[in-house]
């Protein structure tokens, strides 16, 4: 795994988190939805609620592994802050934390850093090779 990938985990399952939140709220959508049918035929007297039941039992189980992702992300932050603190170069640091753990773009990184955007991106190359990749993931 390369700096850059090790980096980039957060922000991957940042969206995957997002990705899951939308689809929690489509299935609220979905199961509040409320239709009725004039008719004068007579109703089933007991209703096949399983429908319901199934939309709700997703919702919770999406939920759940919404907060396993979190719980995970958050894991994940703390030991990438520990790995870029142990990078020596400031300008390195603030860089990777701006790109890794904010998620800005490269211009705004560059106009925060008061840099133009070439040298920004060779700040970032030379701020990946001094990451150290924990050594369980290497």
């Amino acid at each position: 795994m390369t700096a850059k990938d090790y980096l980039g985990q957060a922000r991957f399952l940042d969206t995957r988190i997002d990705s899951k939140i939308q689809q929690v709220s489509r299935l609220r959508d979905l199961a509040t939805k409320c239709t009725s049918t004039l008719s004068d035929m007579p109703k089933n007297p007991s209703p096949n609620q399983s429908n319901m039941e199934n939309i709700i039992c997703k919702i919770v189980d999406l939920e759940n592994e919404i907060n396993s992702d979190i719980d995970r992300l958050v894991d994940l932050k703390r030991e990438i802050v520990g790995v870029i603190k142990e990078v020596e170069n400031t300008d390195f640091q603030t860089l990777l934390e701006k790109r890794y753990l904010s998620y800005l773009t490269w211009e705004q990184i560059a106009k925060d850093m008061g840099f133009g955007i070439d040298n920004i991106f060779k700040l970032h190359r030379l701020a990946l090779k001094n990451v150290k990749i924990p050594k369980t993931l290497q």
